[in-house]
């Protein structure tokens, strides 16, 4: 099973997600701030984060940075959910390194279509292990 991580402060988003990637059979984790978002991903390590632009503290796209660049999240998909659909808030994201970037309301039908071919793409890759001969 999956494991997803969802960072957004709108309640209501985050149990409509819940409700929508539970029902998948995904495990679902929260966060309602950029920096409870980053320590959650450090901590637990995803398969894939959903991660909202507007939060309090540290931006999406700040989280997504530091994402990004961090060697136990690295890898790890970031697909940003924002209300910002702005041209210039898109390649933002893409800049800080989100795998892929929608706009809210999302429907439901496309988000699982792109958790499911962020999934598979990440599955697809072998994990890198320090030290692992790969025996």
């Amino acid at each position: 099973m999956s494991k997803i991580l969802v960072v957004d402060d709108d309640p209501m988003i985050l149990r409509a997600l819940e409700h929508i990637l539970g029902r998948e059979g995904y495990e679902v984790l929260t966060a309602t701030n950029g920096l409870q978002g980053l320590r959650m991903a450090q901590e637990t390590t995803p398969d894939l984060i959903i991660l909202d632009v507007m939060l309090p503290g540290l931006d999406g796209f700040e989280v997504c940075y530091r994402l990004h660049s961090g060697l136990k999240t690295g890898q790890i998909p970031i697909l940003m959910l924002s209300a910002k659909g702005q041209a210039i808030d898109q390649e933002t994201g893409r800049k800080v390194g989100a795998d892929k970037y929608l706009i809210k309301p999302v429907n439901r039908v496309e988000l699982l279509d792109i958790v499911q071919k962020l999934l598979a793409r990440t599955q697809a890759k072998p994990p890198m292990l320090a030290g692992s001969n790969g025996n």
